[in-house]
């Protein structure tokens, strides 16, 4: 979060931040949880990565095609993702623009604006 006295947010007017070619993301978080609200443009991609943080994600609009592990599915509106920590996964965006959301436990320091804390 901006600061540690903003605990109640509108999603859009979070700063958001150009991660990847075509995928922009804003981010809340406190001391155990983080959640991130992705947009990404047709045919984006988030590489192949783990990591340590246990990840939940949903697609609220559009589809994606995400790999989990050596599994690949399509994920539309409503659907999602259970990762657990170490697991290498991975998303390709499909035909229209599309917007999800992530649950990170613990939060990511990594997605922190420097300087932030809980």
């Amino acid at each position: 979060m901006t600061t540690n006295q903003d605990r109640f947010f509108r999603t859009r007017e979070l700063d958001a931040v150009d991660m990847l070619p075509g995928i922009q993301r804003r981010a809340v978080w406190l001391d155990h949880v983080m959640l991130t609200f992705f947009t990404f443009q047709p045919g984006s991609l988030v590489p192949e990565h783990a990591h340590e943080h246990e990840q939940i994600t949903v697609v609220t609009r559009g589809a994606m095609a995400f790999s989990l592990g050596s599994e690949t599915r399509t994920l539309r509106a409503g659907e999602g993702v259970c990762i657990p920590p170490d697991v290498p996964h991975s998303a390709r965006i499909l035909d229209e623009e599309t917007e999800a959301y992530d649950a990170c436990s613990p939060p990511r320091e990594d997605y922190k604006p420097t300087g932030a804390s809980g």
